[in-house]
């Protein structure tokens, strides 16, 4: 599992440290399970605000990068 959070500023990334301050939500580190939460709007529940379309591009681009280590 990774966590994602959203900042008191209202961005959405990985927190690979899982010690960042904000809302956090917990979703499995494969591109799938990403796209899932978006078409089900999972994130968007768990922050409690809509997640930007940009911010699901920059997870999908976060996801495939820490796949690759």
């Amino acid at each position: 599992m990774v966590r994602l959070v959203r900042t008191p500023e209202g961005e959405v990334h990985l927190d690979p440290t899982g010690k960042q301050s904000g809302r956090g939500a917990y979703l499995c580190p494969r591109l799938d399970c990403l796209r899932v939460a978006q078409k089900r709007k999972s994130l968007d529940r768990a922050f409690k605000a809509m997640v930007p379309t940009a911010a699901w591009a920059r997870l999908e681009e976060q996801l495939a990068a820490s796949d690759e280590q």
